[in-house]
């Protein structure tokens, strides 16, 4: 009985992991548009950085809260050592025959040796020279840049998952045309070995295409290889384990002619690109917040008013007069008033800080407007270089392989050499790799083309 229980547990736990086994092997199906939400759902950079947005708003949040009235409550005990109350003595017949004719000796305070005293403390900024106001702008402008640099994160991240997916999709294409060079190669083998048995190819041709068949398991090997990193390095982008097989189920798209021929100018899309790039808006934001640092640091030239009051609620109450063993409350209001007369120019040093600081980051916000003018120049190029080559490359495919169709047949009838069937062999690879690396080229440069504009 028992050894049937162990004989079912182990049926039962290899089934388990026959399928544990078969679901992992399952090939991952993505788009190019499931890539990248895997990826921003999963990039710990992408979450590092809205962490950090977070952050700076709690900032801002903190830092305005200054300029609203603060109410604070404190209390104290303490305990008094116990001495000689103080005491009054007048002197016999001061207060007229009607009193007792001696001397009198009574006390005017009595000591209280358990001491209480709360306090509720109110305070309101009314002037601060724009302290306050150029504080809290400074922390608003900086939250403001952080989310701008969050979106730029976003941009970069999305970029970086378009050229892994596409990477992919061309070490794969690349990796099927090699495989068929290959047996290409190996059927040219087997003719040229059977011609050589008739008599009609000597070892020496034989030769040739056995180091071109080497050459092309040579670059077989490579292309398998760069299949894989390129595999890796999608699942580590989009935050899969590396050893996940993913089946892509995008491909790219032929240009649209009508689409290009409408397309506005490189002008066009520099300013497009100065008015939606997330770096500028966040390099606008760090002036802001430089413009409110100048305010702040000017504000020492003013003075600093504040409206005050209390609240006491003490045992005994040093406002009351004679001391009592008695809970009481009072309060007051008034409103105080700072002014550096002399700081030794340090108002002065610390503004000149501030303009320099100002000054820098204006010279970053126009080194940045020529960057991406340059940027988006070279990329819209890039994208009409790309258009270009796809036409040609796409011909180049259609010509090689006819080449290769009638140099083949040639080559059987004994019109054609070896040498030329050969080079038929690596004209048609060539040209396959070439399209394939134009279609590639083209998505990459189009989405290249749409991060410098501002875009996902």
């Amino acid at each position: 009985m028992k050894t049937k229980v162990e004989l079912i547990l182990h049926i039962i736990i290899f089934a388990i992991v026959l399928t544990t086994i078969g679901s992992a092997q399952q090939p991952l199906e993505l788009t190019i548009e499931q890539a990248i939400q895997l990826g921003l759902e999963n990039s710990r950079l992408l979450h590092s950085s809205l962490i950090n947005v977070q952050a700076a708003y709690a900032k801002s949040s903190e830092v305005n809260t200054v300029r609203l009235p603060s109410l604070k409550f404190g209390g104290s005990y303490t305990r008094l050592s116990d001495v000689p109350s103080f005491q009054a003595t007048v002197p016999a017949g001061a207060f007229g025959s009607g009193f007792p004719p001696q001397t009198v000796t009574f006390p005017l305070s009595h000591t209280v040796t358990d001491n209480y005293n709360f306090r509720v403390n109110f305070q309101q900024p009314l002037f601060t020279g724009f302290r306050l106001q150029s504080s809290v702008d400074i922390a608003d402008y900086t939250a403001r840049a952080a989310e701008q640099e969050y979106q730029r994160d976003k941009s970069e991240l999305i970029y970086n998952i378009k050229n892994a997916y596409w990477n992919v999709f061309k070490a794969s294409e690349f990796k099927k045309v090699v495989d068929e060079n290959v047996e290409q190669v190996r059927a040219h083998l087997t003719d040229v070995r059977n011609l050589m048995s008739q008599g009609m190819m000597t070892t020496n041709d034989v030769l040739k295409v056995e180091v071109q068949l080497s050459n092309a398991k040579l670059i077989q090997i490579d292309a398998n290889n760069n299949m894989r990193l390129a595999m890796i390095t999608l699942n580590n982008i989009i935050g899969q384990p590396l050893n996940t097989e993913i089946r892509l189920a995008s491909k790219p798209e032929q240009p649209d002619p009508q689409l290009e021929d409408k397309a506005i100018d490189v002008n066009e899309f520099v300013r497009q690109a100065l008015e939606h790039r997330s770096e500028i808006k966040a390099m606008q934001f760090r002036k802001a917040a430089g413009e409110a640092g100048v305010t702040f640091a000017r504000s020492g030239w003013f003075p600093q008013i504040y409206l005050t009051g209390n609240y006491y609620y003490a045992r005994p109450n040093p406002r009351i007069v004679p001391t009592l063993d008695r809970f009481k409350d009072t309060w007051d209001i008034g409103v105080t008033a700072s002014f550096d007369i002399w700081n030794w120019g340090s108002t002065i040093h610390q503004t000149e800080q501030a303009q320099a600081q100002l000054a820098q980051v204006q010279d970053a916000l126009e080194q940045l407007e020529d960057a991406i003018t340059l940027e988006v120049t070279q990329h819209f190029l890039e994208l009409k270089k790309a258009k270009e080559r796809i036409a040609v490359s796409e011909k180049a495919v259609s010509q090689a392989e006819e080449n290769y169709r009638v140099t083949n047949e040639k080559f059987k009838l004994g019109l054609a050499s070896n040498s030329d069937l050969l080079d038929a062999e690596v004209a048609l690879l060539q040209a396959k790799t070439n399209y394939t690396q134009s279609l590639v080229d083209y998505e990459l440069a189009q989405a290249r083309l749409q991060k410098s504009l501002g875009g996902e």
